[in-house]
């Protein structure tokens, strides 16, 4: 199996992988509707109390097996009785990417737009009937889309340490670089200090049960926690990299980029009267209007739809490298095994046609695709966060926690380490989980 020549390698592509539309798009909604600074630090504390053991877990299985997320629970457990699990994330990050790479493409588009200066003068009506107008046009959408596709693809079609790590190299970075410059730009606009205040004074009586399991949930989004990622990548590590200082300082570098993602945000919403309870139009609809009554709106805005595609097109190359590294080995003893770029081509036109399927139902092109009054956009993100994500999660820490001979875990708080991944954390994610099913 092939793995990462160096250490920061596995290191910047992990971030890469968690480093997405999670934490630079959804963040900053999400903590915009959860109160602000009281969120922030239950968020932290989610992530380094649960994210950590579960980050730690997915690495080790990975190391430990040398295998992808397909072939991982098969070599550890010494049976098939875990490869549904496998196939489980398989379809998860199938279904994430059939709208992922949707939205990928409207950041590209959006992108191409602000460079045009066509925001210029758009107030929040014209803005809002601008991207209504695009999301509903099937063929622009679709083209963009397949422009995101074609992008990742291009990078897999490289073995991970010359496509994955030489890209995560170049492009992390880029993406630390602009989101401190854009940061510190909007610190100092005028009436700024509002929405600072809101991101990092910590009001608690905001906090609430729902809040905290919310926090929870958007931890493991983040961290792109039970999807095979960084099982995969986990089996690209050099044998000597250590999986505890690798999966703590990925774990503050997702923080830093989305209290950095929150800085850029929340000081301009405020400073121009809008607010933080936006949801996911805050992306779209909310800061090009912000963007437009701000220094060279349109080099603003550029910048930030570039940054936004940074951050996703990172994810999509962990996301659609979990499905390759699947299709090679799952075909590796067949009569016809798939070599890295026939999985890469196969993956590819999968993600195609079910990209075309989720924009035709949310363009209203294919009625039929309409499933209890939702489109297949929202099923799919739907059926993804709320149900497998923390299926993922919750079976991973099961199987290690039970089924990993324990020999395989040695050192300084191992016994800890195995009392979080079996009681604390599966029930925690059980709750999360009843919670998300609106049961509680």
């Amino acid at each position: 199996m092939k793995s990462f020549s160096s250490k920061i390698g596995v290191l910047l592509a992990a971030a890469g992988s968690a480093v997405g539309l999670g934490s630079i798009w959804k963040f900053p909604y999400t903590v915009g509707e959860n109160g602000g600074g009281a969120f922030i630090i239950l968020y932290i504390a989610c992530s380094l109390i649960f994210g950590l053991p579960l980050v730690m877990n997915e690495f080790l299985i990975g190391k430990l097996s040398r295998k992808s997320a397909y072939g991982a629970y098969r070599t550890l457990d010494g049976t098939n009785r875990w490869q549904w699990l496998a196939w489980t994330t398989m379809f998860s990050v199938l279904l994430i990417l059939s709208f992922y790479f949707v939205v990928t493409g409207w950041c590209i588009y959006y992108m191409v737009q602000a460079a045009s200066n066509t925001f210029s003068g758009m107030n929040a009506a014209a803005l809002t009937t601008f991207f209504n107008t695009f999301e509903k046009d099937a063929f622009v959408t679709i083209l963009y889309a397949i422009i995101a596709i074609v992008l990742t693809a291009s990078v897999l079609w490289f073995d991970v340490n010359k496509g994955i790590e030489r890209l995560s190299k170049i492009l992390m970075p880029i993406l630390f670089i602009m989101l401190i410059a854009m940061a510190i730009h909007m610190v100092f606009i005028d009436g700024g200090t509002t929405g600072l205040r809101f991101l990092l004074q910590p009001d608690f009586s905001k906090i609430t049960p729902q809040v905290i399991l919310e926090a929870m949930g958007l931890s493991f989004f983040t961290l792109s926690i039970g999807l095979g990622i960084l099982i995969t990548y986990g089996g690209y590590m050099p044998k000597d990299q250590n999986v505890t200082s690798t999966s703590v300082q990925m774990i503050i570098l997702v923080i830093i980029v989305s209290l950095l993602a929150g800085i850029i945000v929340f000081p301009a919403v405020f400073a121009y009267g809008f607010s933080p309870k936006e949801g996911p139009e805050l992306t779209f609809i909310t800061l090009p209007e912000v963007f437009q009554q701000m220094f060279s709106p349109a080099l603003t805005s550029t910048a930030f739809f570039f940054l936004m595609c940074v951050a996703a097109i990172t994810s999509t190359i962990s996301m659609m490298e979990v499905m390759v590294a699947f299709v090679c080995e799952a075909t590796a003893k067949t009569r016809h095994p798939l070599g890295r770029h026939q999985s890469v081509v196969v993956v590819s036109l999968i993600l195609v046609a079910a990209n075309i399927l989720c924009i035709l139902s949310t363009t209203g092109h294919a009625d039929c695709l309409t499933i209890m009054g939702h489109n297949l956009f929202d099923n799919a993100n739907t059926l993804v966060t709320d149900f497998l994500i923390p299926l993922g999660a919750f079976a991973t820490a099961v199987f290690t926690g039970w089924f990993v001979p324990k020999a395989l875990y040695q050192g300084r708080g191992a016994a800890i380490y195995l009392i979080l991944l079996r009681w604390i954390i599966p029930i925690a994610i059980f709750i999360v989980f009843l919670n998300s099913m609106k049961i509680i």
